[in-house]
């Protein structure tokens, strides 16, 4: 019997449909896909200075709640900040497995903000028919100086971000071939982000425009009742989250007060973090309405970029406000995919004297100009100070190095909690260095809370230390008195068991040193 000649494994592999040839085909796909460039672009974007800006207050909170045991979680959200319970359940897994250093609380919104630019692209891609438009919204919304700098935030307003652009993709995907399972991508999508942060599902006002304008097609009524119904089942999971977040509103966001009409005019530098991007987005965004080709597209983004803006600042007339910047950042990739638009009407007029890589090219330049405006910027969030001037990292390490066993530690609590003096300055010390805490009655894991609860009767809280640590503000008149911003009772408790030792001042806080007095 003659049987052919074997054939190598190599041939094998290199042969159309053999695993090198799927290789290359898989590489040469991810190459030129337009969503993978802007990921790769924000991430070292992301980490650049990960640990430079010391946590601030939120992002205290966010690591005491995390590093919780889950039943001292959900003990804590039954009282305050169920609103964010979801984005803690995330960060506490993360933590368990990578620890809760800085870089690490606060790499999840590095890869959460890649995931948005990724989808941006998408978004844009699709909204014009044109790759050059996806791969130039992509990155110009990589390089918007407020991306940045909640990419280096260990909160939960990039993993919004990614989820608000990741449900309007999907959305365009089910209007565009409306399957059970497209649907059910997109109300996920949507729950995820309202689970997030319930001011996201304002993201709905603007993509009802968009169903609108699909359901003018042939065949497009079923939309009128697909879309809700797929809504319906993204919000009604979440309506126990809305009930217990409205409960604790007042609590935690009595401080933000009711926007005037001046609010909607300085809203969005804020927005962008950089007056220049700003101008140069709109620029963009002029271009891209002004091509009747993908004028539809634009005014479509128009409403997914504005709608939520103006919903909630109209809801924020009543009795509580949620009119923040931050609370809004998930309609910046509809800002960026619509500037990606006005570079795909730049690069459609550059085809007409161009060759095509030629013109993409020079429609892609376009996306330089933010970056260079928004330098200034990109640096200021990168500054040690950007997220809190307190020196929370200084204060720690004049505590650890002056610890002794046994030693006292008090911060303003009360009135003044919301500040987070005191864990702040306990997530920097390192772990030998534990002072016990005066004048708490309860820690915050004891209360079921974010903020202990303090003594009623101060002395009865101070035991037999015989030194103590005091980290209060270091602004006011009184700037060397170890007890500024301490109440009247606690001051008083504290002067008649101790004496100052030694008064230091650090960028925003004042760390003294106590010494029990002699009988």
């Amino acid at each position: 019997m003659n049987l052919p000649p074997a054939t190598p494994a190599r041939a094998r592999a290199d042969a159309p449909g053999g695993t090198t040839a799927r290789a290359r085909a898989l590489t040469h796909r991810l190459v030129g896909s337009v969503w993978l460039w802007p990921a790769l672009l924000t991430v070292p974007l992301g980490l650049h200075r990960i640990s430079t800006p010391e946590l601030w207050r939120d992002e205290v909170s966010s690591w005491s709640a995390a590093t919780r045991s889950l039943g001292q979680l959900f003990g804590m959200l039954g009282n305050v900040d169920a609103s964010n319970g979801t984005y803690y359940l995330v960060l506490h897994f993360w933590t368990t497995l990578f620890g809760d250093s800085v870089p690490a609380l606060r790499l999840p919104s590095v890869l959460a903000m890649a995931g948005a630019a990724a989808f941006t692209a998408l978004l844009a891609q699709r909204f014009f028919d044109s790759r050059v438009a996806g791969l130039a919204a992509g990155l110009l919304f990589a390089v918007v100086p407020n991306v940045s700098a909640f990419a280096q935030q260990a909160r939960a307003y990039a993993m919004v971000t990614c989820a608000v652009a990741a449900g309007i993709w999907c959305l365009l995907r089910a209007l565009e071939r409306p399957t059970a399972g497209r649907w059910a991508w997109y109300g996920l999508c949507t729950a995820l982000a309202g689970a997030l942060h319930l001011v996201s599902l304002s993201s709905l006002a603007g993509q009802l425009v968009v169903v609108a304008v699909a359901a003018r097609r042939p065949g497009g009524r079923a939309l009128w009742w697909q879309f809700p119904a797929a809504v319906a089942g993204a919000v009604l999971p979440l309506v126990p989250l809305m009930v217990l977040g409205r409960q604790q509103s007042g609590r935690q966001l009595d401080w933000i007060t009711a926007p005037g009409p001046d609010r909607l005019w300085t809203f969005w530098p804020e927005l962008f973090d950089s007056r220049g991007v700003l101008y140069t987005f709109l620029a963009l965004a002029l271009a891209a309405l002004l091509r009747p080709a993908g004028r539809s597209a634009a005014l479509q983004l128009v409403a997914l970029a504005g709608l939520p803006v103006l919903g909630v600042w109209a809801v924020s007339q009543g009795g509580t406000s949620y009119f923040l910047d931050r609370y809004l950042l998930f309609t910046l990739p509809a800002w960026a995919a619509l500037a990606g638009g006005g570079v795909g009407a730049v690069h459609s007029v550059l085809l007409r004297v161009l060759p095509g890589r030629p013109a993409a090219v020079l429609a892609l330049a376009l996306t330089a100009g933010p970056a260079l405006v928004g330098l200034p910027q990109q640096r200021e969030v990168r500054f040690v100070t950007a997220h809190t001037y307190n020196d929370f990292r200084g204060a720690a390490a004049l505590v650890a190095a002056g610890y002794r066993t046994g030693d006292g530690i008090a911060a303003p609590a009360g009135n003044e909690a919301w500040m987070m003096i005191g864990p702040a300055v306990g997530y920097y010390l390192p772990p030998p260095v534990r002072p016990t805490p005066l004048l708490i009655e309860r820690t915050p894991v004891q209360a079921d809370d974010l903020f202990p609860v303090q003594c009623p009767v101060p002395a009865g809280c101070i035991g037999d230390e015989t030194r103590a640590w005091i980290v209060t503000i270091g602004t006011g008149d009184n700037r060397d008195s170890p007890y500024l911003g301490l109440p009247t009772d606690q001051a008083r408790a504290l002067a008649a068991v101790f004496t100052p030792a030694e008064v230091r001042h650090l960028r925003g806080l004042t760390v003294s040193l106590l010494v029990r007095r002699h009988p």
